[in-house]
């Protein structure tokens, strides 16, 4: 039984940083792409960023690049988010993903194993 499960959320001012973990087991970690995607209330669930089954390559959205950094440790089953400057317009549900397929991915259809998410709300 895959789960994934985050944690890390929480309520910070603008400006301020935040740092989720999403702990996977019942895959084979270390051969799958992981990204974050993220749903603020009303809108649709957007992609964040994705780094590959090894760590070395990785892809942001527009919107967080230069301020989100995505990570991975292999030995521990985890992939982290590091968020930093963060704004109101970044208050959304937190959502950890596993890539189905063998290239990197923006699109949602794209992952098959979804944690249930962590809530990160940013004041101004």
């Amino acid at each position: 039984q895959v789960q994934l499960v985050e944690s890390g959320g929480g309520l910070v001012q603008a400006g301020g940083s935040l740092r989720l973990s999403c702990a996977a087991s019942g895959l084979t970690f270390s051969r799958r792409h992981m990204g974050w995607f993220r749903q603020a209330p009303g809108k649709e669930r957007e992609f964040v960023a994705v780094i590959t089954w090894g760590g070395g390559s990785t892809i942001y959205a527009p919107s967080v690049r230069g301020r989100f950094t995505i990570s991975r440790d292999n030995a521990l089953n985890m992939v982290y988010l590091q968020m930093n400057s963060l704004k109101p317009e970044d208050t959304a549900v937190y959502y950890c993903a596993a890539v189905r397929i063998i290239a990197l991915s923006t699109e949602r259809d794209d992952y098959d194993y979804w944690g249930q998410g962590t809530q990160v709300t940013v004041s101004s």
